[in-house]
């Protein structure tokens, strides 16, 4: 990125970047940022920025300081070395190292993906025919991460004919994936590459041609897409989505007849079809793009079904022949619900299948094309989560769906339509775990405004003692992305030590329904904050944690979640993690250069809107830090990420330690190797949250 406000060599002779204070074995000191202000003018506000230069990528002056907070960050977090090296242990001791996963039928064959002991990455595999067939290894990660410090691969696709496979690579962490093709009977990976794409691949129905999307190199949207074969390395444009609100990607119909292509924002899309078996035709429009209308469709053989929100914010699916694209033709086929938000639909040859959310807990319903007949698929715990599963086949009565809880390791299942049964496909091992020593709730906290706000809560029943456990709460409550009461493996360690684990599913998710969505986006955004807090307090009052004893944690929009919620009552907590956190928002809005900034105006607002601006600016963490104490802050980002530019979370622990007026500790580590997800393998990622909760368990030892 150019420099915006003056060159390199200017900031080296104005100032020297920073500097350590004398150390000593009692006292640590981190590394103090020095300041080079930077006027920010828009609507005539100006804000001045002393951290603005951090944002020169990699520039020494940068690098070092970043090596500075490293090294301070490990000297902080040495004195919690001897509960990670624990913790990873216990986490570790959690996954069965050689498992599988469930395998599912696609065409003549059974997929599935295993691990071995010790190896950190998946192995594909697959079975002719039947389950007692000689395995046949398609891709192995372990034989391609040997000697590189990050390594994201995954399988993409495989042809029709199943002879050729699709995967994709990325081996910096910025999300620029190649996509590779291996020819499966002769087990070779072939010299066709496509460099710099999103990952995303579908094959036509000759096996030898596909779509796929690629983005921009600096703000990173998906913005084409390209038709190609593996024979050869000319590739055509297909669509090139011009309007920076839009992204592009491509998908197959699950009956194998139709490919479409998505062009989506957060409020309206549009989707383009074409038929499978012609490569060569060009793309229809099934419907143009309208003001705050999302739709998507399946392919059900003669007739199309269309999942939209046109009649009603919760969505309704609809129904029409194939040459009537036009919403007057449209029949409905699920009216809308109030009550139950329609998030996914799968399309069978005799059955659609939906998965829906209500009172913040998922569904799975089942109706028949036909007769309209309704069946749901029972759950009776509490807090829950089922969601629809590997369903590969098209002329099928069975529904493969996966269901856990924070006391349940995921169970994966296949439901009989005809038995109306399920029945165990595969059972998660989790050896040293016993379920039985654990209780899961659900709760609901009562917002500032009346709202109900619905908690999933777990702990250790031998270790509770109302009004006395420390808590660890977690939130996250944007992009209308829903925090599931799914199991985690690293939480027991946590509710071992007396923690209560705690979701706040707060506004901005879409938990109860799209409205819960739009209360906590644009400029009800602050409703995210005050929820969060809400829920704390509820806990609190109900006995499900202990004053001064409670702990935080988000990434990436939850990462500005903490960031909001430490300026708005830093007083409430003992102790923060915030991952990859999006602080800066209003001078990030502002840059449409960046990546992912133009497309998220219809989810923070536009701030070249004076409006806009004066309410991001409002709630925005960096620029309202203020003279107080703050609570212990761990702060973890990645070089590489595309999402929130690492310099967010350097500018803004930089900033805190400036204002703060505890002795507590800010500190900042950054995986110089990784992006917005972290590291890669299995065991690396178990080693990374170990050392994040290592931070808590720490604090909270102190603490006693």
């Amino acid at each position: 990125m150019k420099f915006l406000f003056f060159s390199f060599l200017s900031l080296l002779s104005l100032v020297s970047c920073f500097h350590m204070k004398n150390k000593t074995a009692k006292q640590l000191h981190p590394p103090i940022a020095k300041e080079v202000p930077k006027e920010l003018s828009k609507h005539g506000d100006i804000r001045v920025d002393p951290y603005f230069w951090m944002n020169e990528r990699d520039s020494k002056t940068v690098l070092d300081y970043i090596a500075a907070e490293n090294e301070y960050a490990e000297e902080i977090l040495h004195q919690s070395k001897k509960i990670a090296k624990t913790l990873f242990s216990e986490m570790k001791a959690r996954v069965k190292e050689d498992d599988s996963t469930a395998p599912y039928k696609q065409g003549n064959y059974y997929y599935y993906v295993r691990y071995e002991k010790g190896k950190e990455y998946p192995i594909y595999c697959r079975r002719f025919q039947k389950l007692t067939a000689s395995e046949e290894i398609i891709l192995d990660i372990n034989d391609l991460a040997k000697g590189k410090s990050y390594y994201s691969a995954y399988m993409i696709d495989i042809s029709p004919d199943q002879n050729m496979m699709a995967f994709a690579v990325d081996e910096v962490g910025r999300r620029f994936y190649t996509i590779y093709f291996k020819n499966l009977k002769e087990n070779k990976i072939l010299k066709r590459t496509i460099p710099d794409t999103t990952g995303n691949w579908v094959w036509f129905n000759d096996n030898k041609t596909g779509y796929f999307s690629q983005q921009d190199k600096q703000t990173l949207r998906s913005d084409r897409i390209y038709k190609t074969t593996i024979d050869s390395d000319t590739k055509t444009l297909i669509i090139e989505e011009k309007d920076e609100l839009f992204r592009l990607g491509v998908s197959k119909s699950l009956n194998e007849k139709t490919i479409f292509i998505t062009a989506g924002s957060f409020n309206s899309s549009q989707i383009s079809y074409v038929a499978a078996d012609t490569p060569h035709t060009k793309p229809k429009i099934f419907l143009k793009k309208q003001k705050n209308h999302l739709y998507d469709i399946e392919d059900g053989g003669d007739v199309f079904f269309i999942r939209s929100n046109k009649g009603g914010e919760n969505f309704q699916i609809y129904v029409t022949a194939k040459d009537k694209m036009n919403p007057k033709f449209w029949s409905t086929f699920v009216a809308h619900r109030k009550t139950s938000l329609i998030e996914n639909m799968l399309v069978l040859q005799d059955f659609v299948v939906l998965e829906e959310r209500q009172d913040g807990l998922t569904q799975i319903e089942i109706i028949h094309r036909k007769s309209k007949q309704r069946a749901f698929i029972d759950f009776k715990d509490e807090a829950y989560v089922a969601s629809l599963d590997a369903n590969t086949e098209y002329d099928t009565h069975t529904v493969r769906y996966s269901y856990s809880s924070l006391v349940t390791p995921t169970t994966t299942y296949d439901y009989s339509i005809d038995a109306k049964k399920s029945i165990v496909i595969k059972t998660t091992t989790t050896p040293t775990y016993q379920a039985d020593l654990y209780e899961t709730k659900r709760l609901w906290a009562k917002a500032n405004d009346g709202a109900r706000i619905p908690i999933s809560l777990v702990y250790k029943k031998s270790a509770f003692k109302k009004g006395e456990n420390p808590l660890f709460q977690y939130g996250y409550g944007s992009y209308g992305i829903s925090m599931d009461p799914n199991f985690r493996l690293s939480i027991p360690s946590l509710l071992d030590r007396g923690f209560i684990f705690a979701i706040a599913h707060i506004r901005g998710g879409q938990e109860l329904g799209r409205q819960w969505y739009e209360d906590g986006r644009m400029r009800n955004k602050k409703n995210t904050f005050s929820d969060f807090i809400d829920v704390t307090e509820f806990l609190l009052k109900q006995g499900y944690g202990k004053a001064g004893h409670i702990y935080i944690e988000g990434g990436s929009a939850g990462g500005l979640l903490m960031g909001a919620v430490l300026n708005m009552r830093p007083d409430l907590y003992h102790g923060a993690h915030a991952a990859v956190p999006f602080v800066d928002v209003l001078t990030t809005m502002l840059d449409d250069s960046l990546p992912l900034t133009v497309e998220e105006y219809e989810q923070w607002g536009n701030p070249n809107k004076k409006a806009d601006y004066t309410y991001i600016k409002s709630y925005s963490p960096y620029d309202n830090i203020k003279p107080v104490e703050y609570p212990n802050i761990l702060v973890t980002t990645g070089y590489h990420d595309s999402q929130v530019q690492y310099w967010e979370p350097l500018k803004w622990v930089a900033k805190l330690r400036k204002y703060n007026t505890s002795s507590n500790h800010i500190i900042m580590k950054t995986e110089m190797k990784a992006g917005h997800s972290g590291v890669t393998g299995r065991f690396s990622r178990i080693q990374q949250v170990a050392d994040e909760y290592s931070f808590f368990v720490w604090l909270e030892e102190k603490n006693k």
